[in-house]
């Protein structure tokens, strides 16, 4: 099938479809006159990559979990340590991101939001108190 036919049926962007390939995660033949021939096997490695990449892995890390998929001799606690590290990463992640919003809330709080030209907003960023 051609790049929009794969695209349409990976629920990928034809644009994302040749990003991939210029890095090399699926790499679709060629036909005589040039262009991409995408196998079933090219398109269900596209859902993988476009799954894995909903799931917040990076390249390096879809890469990683396509050469275990094509890997007969994988072991399944090699999928899960690539799992179990990404999701202790993402907690750490979460983390800072809930404290950045309790931060921003108290922020918020301080505000009058008024017409005064005082933001305890900005004076708070200054380091100022307010």
């Amino acid at each position: 099938m051609n790049i929009s036919q794969a695209a349409q049926s990976s629920g990928l962007s034809a644009k994302a479809l040749r990003h991939y390939e210029s890095i090399g995660l699926v790499v679709p033949s060629r036909a005589v006159n040039g262009y991409r021939n995408y196998s079933p096997a090219d398109v269900e490695a596209l859902c993988f990559v476009s799954h894995s990449r909903a799931c917040g892995f990076a390249t390096g890390e879809v890469r990683a979990l396509l050469e275990l998929r094509d890997n007969p001799d994988r072991r399944s606690w090699e999928t899960k340590a690539l799992v179990s590290d990404k999701l202790s990463r993402l907690e750490e992640q979460l983390q800072t991101l809930l404290g950045m919003r309790a931060t921003l809330q108290t922020f918020a709080d301080s505000c009058a939001g008024n017409e005064s030209p005082d933001c305890a907003i900005l004076e708070k960023l200054s380091g100022q108190k307010a």
